[in-house]
């Protein structure tokens, strides 16, 4: 059975709809994959510019907020913006909260180039992220060792349990 995914951020509009349509791509036997926003505000047409770069199409999506989700159950919610995490530290439906925040390549001014490169960059990195936490056999194996850890650092310290005692799940930039 194909794991349900939410990729929450503030928009809607850029991050979480190319997350989005890099799950379905990648894993489409193993992934449900959806994205909403606390706020939506249109799907940015330079991601949908630069997915179409890589052979997905996500010129069909449109930005969603997040009550459309409030009555389905969702494996992991996963936030890709700090705001987004500090808005929505907790979703009713979702079993496991990881957080791997982007800059907003919409933030970003310059040239139509200069912009285009940004908005690959940061496709770029969401799709390594992705490939990385849920790619390969091990996928769900990186997962659960992931859980696994937060387990050990909840000892010292229990600020990352929400008060609801939901799991949350911060993965930082290696960069």
């Amino acid at each position: 059975m194909k794991k349900k995914v939410l990729f929450i951020c503030t928009h809607n509009s850029a991050r979480s709809q190319m997350a989005e349509g890099l799950m379905r791509t990648l894993y489409p036997d193993r992934y449900e994959a959806y994205s909403a926003g606390t706020e939506p505000s249109g799907l940015n047409l330079l991601a949908v510019k630069v997915m179409a770069g890589i052979g997905i199409d996500i010129s069909s999506h449109r930005s969603k907020r997040l009550d459309e989700f409030l009555d389905m159950k969702f494996d992991y919610v996963i936030t890709v913006c700090d705001q987004a995490r500090q808005i929505c530290p907790f979703f009713p439906g979702g079993k496991e909260f990881i957080h791997r925040g982007f800059e907003d390549p919409a933030a970003f001014s310059g040239s139509e180039d200069e912009k285009i490169a940004i908005f690959k960059r940061f496709r770029d990195e969401i799709r390594e992220w992705i490939e990385e936490t849920f790619g390969g056999e091990g996928g769900e194996r990186k997962v659960k060792m992931i859980q696994d850890i937060l387990l050990v650092f909840r000892l010292f310290d229990p600020g990352i349990l929400h008060e609801k005692g939901e799991k949350s799940v911060s993965l930082l930039s290696t960069s």
